[in-house]
């Protein structure tokens, strides 16, 4: 412990540091080196904590606060003010043990911590830690005073919330879901004094207890209907990217089974069960150099189509899976759960501009580009056979006036020839005789 107190204001500020007492962060100057901290959450596996200056052991306050992350069944940390040790267990039935050489005094712990009060606490979990299907939980929030939230913690992950008091009217709880396809989802659940509680919302009970048991009932059914409806839709949306989704090292996903009931992984699908939609021609260079055309001596024009491109699949699995979903007469969640797939489907199929996703239109302005370099060329071609023709032309042709000028002289000496002949043949001996 560093204490500044009474320290001249001029000295600390040249320093950079305020007056008052700075708590340690090393744990080894305060007697712990070489003890250990064992803590032990129901039937969980425990927490062994040494402390030390080794590779493995704890010597700090932040060094503490990652080990502490690690626990199972709970959540634990530690006050950086005090050193103190705050640990929650996500089950109520299970108990908190303290053990090793380090005093749990030493962290304001006793060897048995207290469990919340009994029925005051309100669970939701993961079905299966790792698996692929189903909600994944992001963490909570509440505007409930004195409601402790923990989690998403321990295997698998769980958000818990101990109420120690009641809520008043209109007091939310909000839950944060990830769903299978990547989207995001907030539950609210609303204190009410209404009765009976309209949907999403729970009754506040005479005490905390009944309020938790109020609160739970709520939140399993209203998780219920979450997962009829927009669970379901993202789901549906998931599944199609899995089998059309394909490329080049990326083949059709499918259920890792039998059995499929129970499954939480999928695994790359085989020609020998599994359909592949495309089979045409595939690689990792960009569909548009597929087929390509030479115009110019120095001009080559690419204008290939594939049909798993983005812009085009997306189109084919989003109206696949719109047209392959069924919804059972006398389901209450069918209008939700109709909706949240047409939401989905109508976001895949009007893509914003900007949003960096391809669309049928950028395949089609590529194509009509590459015609336009076409059309291009075809016109520099024949600007330059012109010119190269007149060039010629000039150099090995005459022009009409010339020849027709070469004609009329030859036509006239021709005549004069022709005349002169006529003349000739027209004279005698006569025409020469004295007095003839």
């Amino acid at each position: 412990m560093v204490d500044t107190t009474g320290t001249s204001a001029g000295l600390l500020a040249e320093l950079g540091i305020t007056a008052g007492v700075t708590n340690p962060t090393n744990l080894i100057t305060q007697g712990l080196g070489g003890q250990t901290l064992q803590i032990t959450i129901g039937p969980n596996p425990p927490l062994n904590i040494t402390f030390g200056v080794l590779p493995g052991q704890v010597s700090t306050l932040a060094g503490l606060t990652a080990t502490l992350a690690t626990l199972s069944g709970g959540k634990a940390s530690v006050d950086t003010g005090d050193g103190n040790l705050s640990i929650a267990a996500l089950s109520t039935a299970d108990t908190i043990t303290i053990n090793g050489t380090a005093a749990p005094a030493t962290f304001g712990l006793a060897s048995a911590l207290a469990l919340p009060t009994a029925g005051t606490r309100v669970s939701v979990s993961e079905d299966v830690a790792g698996s692929v299907f189903g909600f994944k939980l992001v963490g909570a929030s509440s505007t409930i005073a004195g409601a402790n939230v923990i989690g998403p913690s321990g295997t698998p992950p769980a958000i818990t919330v101990d109420l120690s008091a009641n809520p008043s009217d209109r007091d939310r709880i909000t839950y944060t879901f990830t769903l299978p396809d990547g989207t995001t989802h907030d539950l609210t659940m609303t204190a009410t004094t209404a009765t009976p509680p309209p949907t999403d919302t729970f009754a506040i009970g005479a005490n905390p207890a009944a309020t938790a048991a109020n609160l739970q009932a709520a939140l399993t059914q209203s998780v219920k209907t979450l997962a009829g409806t927009q669970l379901t839709a993202a789901s549906a949306i998931e599944a199609a990217h899995n089998f059309f989704d394909i490329d080049v090292g990326q083949p059709p996903m499918r259920v890792a089974g039998p059995p499929f009931a129970t499954a939480t992984a999928l695994v790359a699908g085989t020609p020998a069960n599994t359909v592949t939609w495309y089979t045409g021609e595939m690689s990792a260079t960009p569909a548009r150099n597929s087929v390509t055309a030479r115009v110019d001596r120095t001009t080559v024009i690419p204008y290939g189509v594939r049909a798993n491109e983005q812009g085009l699949r997306s189109v084919i699995e989003n109206v696949a899976v719109f047209a392959a979903m069924t919804f059972q007469p006398g389901n209450p969640n069918n209008t939700a759960a109709y909706s949240a797939l047409g939401q989905r489907v109508s976001l895949a199929l009007n893509v914003q501009p900007g949003a960096g996703v391809q669309t049928s239109q950028n395949i089609e302005t590529e194509l009509a580009n590459a015609q336009n370099s076409i059309q291009a060329t075809t016109s520099q071609q024949k600007q330059t056979q012109a010119t190269l023709q007149t060039f010629i032309q000039g150099i090995t042709g005459i022009s009409n006036e010339t020849v027709a000028s070469e004609i009329l002289t030859l036509q006239t000496q021709l005549q004069a020839s022709l005349q002169t002949t006529a003349m000739l043949s027209r004279l005698s001996l006569v025409n020469y005789l004295p007095g003839g």
